[in-house]
């Protein structure tokens, strides 16, 4: 049995900013909230952190150099979440690789855990995993403060539309 598939873990994820967008187009203070979540003082800087870890881990998947995590861009809402447009759209070239292939182990630097190694598969299911766990922290944080995402977050709704 295959648990998820690269086009359900994109999907869900997608699903899932796109509920944090129009979140945050209508209520646009959700921004400038306080959070201390990864080194952060505000949730525009969480979604920077979410977006940016996208970003660098498609470029990382497809070869490309990684862009700096400082110069991207968190001061709008539009410009978050055009970071996260622009991984998913790397995403989407990826080439057709084998099983083995996915299991190449690759080489990298991290902000936070020096280098580290691990395969492709790895790479990918962390990106999608990543942004699912900080968007869950992320919708306690805003709840806290009076504002409640109205849709389901959970993988189960997936199957309820």
């Amino acid at each position: 049995m295959t648990a998820l598939t690269l086009d359900e873990l994109q999907a869900w994820t997608e699903r899932t900013t796109q509920g944090w967008r129009q979140l945050v187009a209508k209520n646009p203070q959700v921004l400038s909230l306080p959070c201390d979540v990864r080194e952060t003082s505000s949730v525009a800087q969480l979604l920077q952190h979410i977006v940016a870890v996208e970003l660098r881990y498609t470029e990382r998947l497809r070869g490309i150099p990684e862009s700096d995590y400082n110069a991207i861009p968190y001061g709008a809402a539009e410009e978050i979440f055009a970071t996260h447009d622009r991984a998913m759209e790397l995403l989407r070239g990826l080439p057709n690789w084998s099983a083995d292939d996915w299991e190449h182990t690759l080489e990298f630097k991290t902000r936070s855990a020096g280098t580290l190694r691990a395969s492709r598969r790895v790479l990918l299911v962390h990106l999608f995993m990543h942004s699912i766990r900080h968007y869950a922290q992320l919708a306690t944080l805003v709840r806290q403060h009076g504002i409640a995402p109205d849709w389901g977050m959970d993988y189960l709704f997936m199957a309820m539309e």
